[in-house]
């Protein structure tokens, strides 16, 4: 097991600063494997057992929010203008500066994960992958049974051309469900407007097997399941 400093520890695990580790050494508040720290380098590993001012802190480096985007905010981290899905963060999983895997547009809401590990983030967005992701719109005409079909067959957009995807029609045939492998910007509104519908309403709903949790309310996120990251496996 690889060892590291004490302060890189509870820095990556916690809220807490360096700055603050380091008082923290000062005032004996700071017990590693049954011993009190007398220095913010000493080396623990991530199955030492940490407790700072008497309560556990475990070894955590990665995390994975499942966020149900609102509408009018960005898939950023920081922006002048807007607001930024990183904003929706618990104060208390900040220190772990998530980022959006993926993007949503901003008039989109819905399922949007976040995490600070870049390779979770490029094995999912990996065009090799073909992760599909599925949407409910709302269309402002009746979808038609050839619309299904040029799904189907993919769609030339102009400066690309979609892959096959799959437009399901509900008993409201203009309430759809849309699944695409891709993410190009815009993509699910530009096919619908290919086949002369206009969005009124974009939600994702699904990113491969995983479901958007709907006790989420919009601007809510929770942590994922292990059962759920085992979807991505």
């Amino acid at each position: 097991m690889a060892k590291m400093r004490l302060d890189k520890f509870l820095s990556e695990s916690s809220s807490y600063s360096r700055r603050e580790i380091r008082l923290l050494v000062k005032t004996n508040r700071i017990i590693a494997d049954g011993k009190c720290v007398k220095s913010p380098d000493e080396k623990v590993d991530e199955n030492s057992v940490i407790t700072v001012k008497g309560v556990l802190i475990p070894y955590r480096k990665y995390i994975y929010l499942m966020l149900n985007k609102p509408q009018g905010y960005l898939s950023a981290t920081e922006d002048d203008h807007d607001p930024v899905v990183t904003e929706l963060v618990p104060e208390e999983l900040q220190h772990y500066k998530v980022f959006p895997v993926g993007r949503l547009d901003k008039d989109t809401e819905g399922l949007l994960l976040l995490t600070n590990d870049g390779q979770f983030d490029h094995a999912l967005m990996s065009p090799r992958k073909e992760v599909k992701k599925r949407y409910f719109a709302i269309l402002d005409a009746p979808a038609e049974k050839e619309d299904v079909e040029k799904f189907a067959s993919g769609m030339d957009l102009g400066d690309f051309t979609a892959k096959s995807a799959v437009l399901e029609i509900t008993e409201d045939p203009r309430k759809v469900f849309i699944e695409i492998s891709e993410g190009k910007f815009h993509q699910v509104k530009r096919m619908c407007e290919k086949v002369g519908k206009n969005v009124l309403f974009l939600k994702r709903v699904a990113i491969g097997k995983l479901l958007l949790d709907n006790t989420l309310s919009p601007g809510q996120c929770r942590e994922l399941t292990k059962e759920e990251l085992e979807l991505f496996s």
